[in-house]
């Protein structure tokens, strides 16, 4: 993987106010990845996905900063990361850029907080790195092939087809739709949705939002991958944090997370949205702390 020196511009409209932390930015095989390295202590390793980027996990940042390692990344083509001329924007593509991503920062002892796609693609990265692992949280996340499963086929056929990814570059659906309807407990406020629509304002930068729909199915090799592998990370302590209100990832996830990874405790929050740390970021954060309190030092990590 080349590396080149950090590049990168945060553009004028992201709020200091909304988001007041530092941009760091890297280049990796053409891609440049933003990302925010905030305070210290254990690290946590912030991972979302579609169509949101680390703007989502900002309140978290602010709450936890003063006694954890924040690292919130955007993937390439969402938040202010870009893609390298050529790159897929797919599932494997995004797994093995994060993974390069920590070779770089060479980190050890990390937490995952994975949600939504930031699940897969950073139990890859543990998978490919265990001994740089130690602790999983998990929320409103999976991590097996959808394939079969009728709801999930439906829509990642639909929204994956040729139709339904043109209709996500010229509608910005998934921005001007599921983001508000995913959030239960509270209302983003305009400038709050500024900072989604700004981050993707045009057809052609809607193209990796528009890609991830179709490989819900479509990466099978990925996801199959990824469920036979769960071995290397399953005995990690694991948080599984659970809003209760997503339509999409429901019970039978959480409980399929849980038979998953046995060595877990699991926090439901109540009425609470898909995009659970924004929609509710201090009950998420008294979830982290709670279970964080109760385990004590970290455990061991699992050797390479």
């Amino acid at each position: 993987m080349a590396i080149a020196q950090p590049v990168g511009e945060r553009p004028a409209w992201v709020d200091d106010d909304l988001f007041p932390f530092e941009s760091r930015f890297v280049e990796l095989d053409g891609n440049v990845v933003h990302y925010v390295d905030e305070g210290s202590g254990p690290i946590l390793l912030m991972l979302t996905g579609n169509p949101v980027w680390s703007f989502v996990y900002r309140e978290v940042i602010v709450a936890l900063r003063d006694r954890f390692r924040c690292i919130a990344v955007d993937f390439p083509g969402f938040g202010l990361s870009t893609g390298a001329p050529g790159f897929g924007y797919r599932a494997q593509d995004h797994a093995d850029l994060l993974v390069s991503f920590l070779d770089w920062l060479d980190l050890s002892q990390v937490t995952l907080v994975g949600h939504n796609w930031g699940g897969p693609f950073g139990l890859y990265a543990a998978q490919q790195r265990p001994g740089m692992f130690e602790r999983l949280v998990l929320s409103n996340t999976w991590a097996w092939p959808l394939n079969g499963d009728p709801s999930s086929e439906v829509f990642s056929r639909g929204m994956g087809n040729a139709i339904g990814r043109a209709v996500i570059r010229r509608s910005n659906l998934l921005v001007k739709f599921y983001i508000p309807a995913s959030h239960k407990r509270r209302k983003l406020s305009d400038a709050e949705m500024a900072h989604y629509h700004h981050a993707m304002p045009t057809p052609e930068r809607r193209h990796p939002c528009a890609v991830l729909p179709g490989e819900l199915v479509g990466a099978r090799e990925f996801f199959t991958y990824l469920a036979e592998n769960l071995g290397a990370v399953e005995q990690l302590s694991t948080l599984i944090v659970w809003a209760d209100s997503d339509p999409i990832f429901t019970d039978k996830y959480r409980k399929r997370l849980e038979a998953s990874f046995p060595n877990h405790s699991t926090t439901v929050l109540r009425g609470t949205g898909h995009f659970l740390q924004s929609d509710a970021p201090a009950e998420f954060v008294e979830a982290i702390d709670g279970w964080w309190a109760e385990l004590g030092s970290p455990t061991t990590s699992l050797p390479d």
